[in-house]
């Protein structure tokens, strides 16, 4: 098979090694003879697979006890509708008033979708510059009093990565969606009320969303909340209120079973620095390249990009192309390329798009 590296930005690259063992235990899981997919989500072999997924989870991302850790469906987008519903009972006034910092399209969104059931206030917001940086949080204006605050800790359309924890007043959640670079770097989450984040980018196939909340935020959910998507429910279920995504559970278990091999997120971290020092070289070598975000907010994880001349830009993805190099065009919002470097993309892809940027540009 031909080589090729994938810089989708979800869904996204998965490690080989997880892909193969996957195969393997495609029609027969460990002797039970049945496929994952074929299992009931409440026999005992789905249950282990669920039990080993969710204890190496806590592992890797060190979660406290005091945490609930839901497998769900809906992705992050859901999360956006399901978050004020979950949590803007909370609030003494209602409807509640939830802070936002706006940072680029997933926070944009999850603004617009907040709206549907609570006052959003917009703390901060770099939407007059572009989306190119985090707004220094010593000019946002939060809501003494807010039911959370909301932030998309990294950008994957726009490519700003937040490079520090947010910190709030009183006893104010901070709420994370962290989609696009979970498992990425590491994270205190006892720093976070809520971290949320679809699967597809860093973990495993579409279908599953994660969901880390701290114990004492499970009882404020609206009346208008879903049973079904009630976080109190789920956890109380142990995520199987109803049939879960069970192969992505079971396919999310296998990467973090190999991220551990791995070394664990610390490692990875390690590489992705390297990976996105490599890349982000490559792009400021000269000025045939353009990346727009501020450097101490550049994403470890979407790279962002654009040539001097865009008229070059089905050249440039052609050529890519017949590379090996796939998947490089840019969100069509905000156009360009776009070379999604997540945890299972090796350092050797990255060696092969800046030998191609290199080349290009030379050409």
């Amino acid at each position: 098979m031909t080589q090729v590296f994938n810089f989708s930005a979800g869904p996204a690259v998965l490690p080989k090694e997880v892909l193969q063992q996957a195969a393997a235990e495609m029609l027969d899981w460990h002797g039970s003879g049945m496929s994952v997919m074929e299992m009931s989500h409440r026999g005992p072999e789905f249950i282990s697979i669920y039990e080993q997924a969710e204890a190496d989870l806590r592992e890797l991302l060190n979660v406290p006890a005091n945490y609930k850790i839901l497998f769900m469906q809906g992705g992050g987008l859901g999360q956006n509708s399901l978050v004020p519903l979950n949590l803007a009972g909370r609030a003494a006034q209602q409807p509640a008033v939830v802070d936002f910092v706006q940072t680029g399209s997933w926070s944009t969104k999850s603004i617009k979708e907040a709206r549907r059931y609570v006052n959003v206030n917009v703390a901060a917001s770099s939407e007059a510059n572009g989306f190119t940086f985090v707004p220094p949080q010593d000019e946002w204006k939060l809501t003494p009093g807010a039911a959370y605050l909301h932030v998309c800790t990294n950008e994957t359309i726009d490519g700003v990565e937040f490079n520090f924890a947010p910190t709030v007043q009183g006893d104010v959640p901070v709420v994370a969606d962290m989609s696009s670079h979970i498992l990425s770097r590491q994270v205190d989450v006892s720093k976070y009320g809520v971290i949320f984040a679809g699967a597809q980018k860093n973990i495993g196939p579409a279908g599953l969303t994660l969901v880390l909340v701290r114990d004492d935020l499970l009882d404020a959910a609206l009346p208008i909340c879903p049973g079904v998507f009630n976080w109190r429910a789920v956890a109380e279920a142990d995520s199987m209120l109803n049939t879960p995504p069970t192969y992505a559970i079971y396919i999310a278990g296998l990467v973090f079973a190999h991220l551990k091999k791995l070394g664990g997120v610390a490692a990875m971290e390690r590489i992705n620095i390297e990976k996105a020092r490599l890349l982000y070289a490559a792009l400021d070598a000269d000025d045939f390249y353009q990346n727009r975000v501020a450097p101490e907010y550049r994403s470890r994880m979407n790279v962002p990009f654009y040539l001097r001349d865009e008229s070059l830009n089905d050249k440039f993805l052609a050529g890519a192309k017949a590379r090996g190099l796939l998947q490089l065009k840019g969100h069509k919002s905000v156009g360009g390329m776009r070379a999604s470097i997540y945890n299972a993309m090796p350092i050797e892809g990255v060696h092969a798009l800046v030998d191609y940027l290199n080349e290009f540009a030379d050409r």
